[in-house]
């Protein structure tokens, strides 16, 4: 399987190369994010790990416009800078995780080989559960026509289950996906999350679209409750 590394430093970008290499991926490389993006739109790659500080596009730019292109290759953000904020910009953008320097390099395969699982299916600019409405790429949410403001992890956390809708998503997967591994606050947090979404969502509308599965985690209705 083909992995696209996009990292500025030569260092580091070769020690993935070989790291990856040994664990039986074709890795190709890229050092700054223009020719990062033309790669990753001309080549299909079961996986990117893309650095955010890149010269001439930023990751969280080259994310961006791969997302806008209809390419969605899962991608791995790496990225020097810390906090809550800059994992949201990087979810925000289309990224599918995100691993904060210094990072474990056994902790990096494992997430590769997450995300290979999961593969790339490709992913609808809208999301439609009967009249609800998520645009990821403008943040926006909506029940019929009228709008619904949600933060950024709000957001996340509903497109997390929107992605997989009709199906049981554990809280652990959506920490996974929304939350960065350092994070340290525990799974039930995201139950803070799913009560306000559903006072957002649901109560206003006298819907029921996010549903608790005792001891599995949740579900959110195809048909938007």
């Amino acid at each position: 399987m083909r992995i696209l590394v996009v990292e500025d430093d030569a260092r580091l970008r070769e020690l993935l190369k070989e790291g990856l290499e040994q664990e039986g991926f074709t890795v190709e490389t890229a050092g700054d994010g223009r020719d990062g993006l033309a790669l990753a739109r001309g080549t299909e790659y079961a996986a990117i790990v893309l650095d955010v500080m890149l010269p001439g596009l930023s990751g969280y730019q080259v994310c961006s416009r791969l997302r806008e292109a209809g390419v969605w290759t899962p991608i791995l953000m790496l990225t020097a800078k810390d906090g809550e904020y800059d994992e949201a910009d990087g979810l925000d953008v289309g990224a599918d995780d995100y691993l904060t320097k210094p990072f474990s390099y056994v902790v990096l395969i494992a997430r590769v080989r997450a995300l290979v699982r999961r593969g790339g299916l490709d992913r609808p600019e809208v999301l439609e559960l009967g009249d609800l409405r998520l645009e990821p790429t403008a943040l926006a949410c909506s029940r019929g026509n009228e709008g619904i403001t949600l933060t950024a992890k709000e957001f996340a956390v509903l497109e997390c289950l929107a992605r997989r809708a009709g199906q049981v998503v554990s809280k652990t997967e959506i920490v996974h996906t929304v939350w960065d591994t350092a994070y340290e606050g525990g799974a039930n947090l995201v139950e803070v999350y799913i009560r306000t979404l559903r006072r957002k969502i649901d109560v206003p509308y006298g819907r029921q679209a996010i549903r608790t599965i005792r001891g599995a985690g949740y579900l959110l209705a195809r048909d938007g409750g």
